[in-house]
C-alpha cells in the first residue's frame, strides 16, 4: 500500500482536479484552494482575459488572410 494513500485531498477551485496534501502546505492546508501555481494565477486573471484566451483558440486562417 502506498504511503500517500491516506493523505487528505481537495478539489482544485480552478481546474476541478483532485490534489493531495503536501508537506509544504502543512501550516496552511485549510487555506489552500488551488492545485498549482498555474491554477492560482489563472484564477486571479480577470474573467474577460480568461474568456478571450479560451475562445481565441489561436489565430484563424480567415483573419490571417485579410491583412
Amino acid at each position: 500500500m502506498p504511503h500517500h494513500a491516506d493523505r487528505p485531498t481537495k478539489i482544485c477551485a480552478c481546474c476541478g482536479r483532485p490534489f493531495q496534501w503536501r508537506r509544504k502546505w502543512k501550516a496552511v492546508w485549510e487555506e489552500v484552494r488551488y492545485c498549482s501555481d498555474r491554477c492560482r494565477n489563472e484564477a486571479r486573471r480577470p474573467a474577460s482575459r480568461r474568456e478571450r484566451k479560451e475562445s481565441d483558440g489561436g489565430p484563424s486562417r480567415a483573419n490571417a488572410d485579410q491583412d
